[in-house]
């Protein structure tokens, strides 16, 4: 069987974006994670037992527990409510961050930015 040679690409298509307007893409992919980072989703559970708060960047900024659900009794309880309130607010944290870049890139799905 015969190799196959890959095909050329011209230098004037190397490197340059690739027909996504270059930098005017990245630039407005690095505003839209800067508005991201300032931009945050509260989602509390347990009737207010426990509250996370996340940016747009996937980063918990706080989580409070109500002092009420402190039971030494029943540690396992505590920890549920905090793995259940975290895992929602990266959740909607992650559907911020997918609305906004949806509405930058039309619709076109670019793996790797978020």
């Amino acid at each position: 069987m015969a190799k196959r040679k890959a095909p050329r690409i011209p230098r004037s298509g190397r490197g340059k974006g690739m027909g996504f307007g270059g930098n005017a893409l990245l630039s407005q992919i690095q505003k839209l994670q800067d508005e991201l980072a300032s931009e945050t989703v509260e989602v509390t559970v347990g009737g207010g037992a426990v509250s996370v708060v996340v940016d747009g960047k996937q980063e918990i900024q706080s989580i409070t527990i109500s002092p009420d659900v402190v039971d030494p009794e029943d540690v396992e309880m505590l920890q549920d409510l905090i793995l259940a309130a975290v895992r929602e607010a990266m959740a909607k944290s992650s559907e911020l961050a997918a609305e906004k870049m949806s509405a930058l890139t039309g619709g076109l799905n670019i793996p790797g930015l978020f």
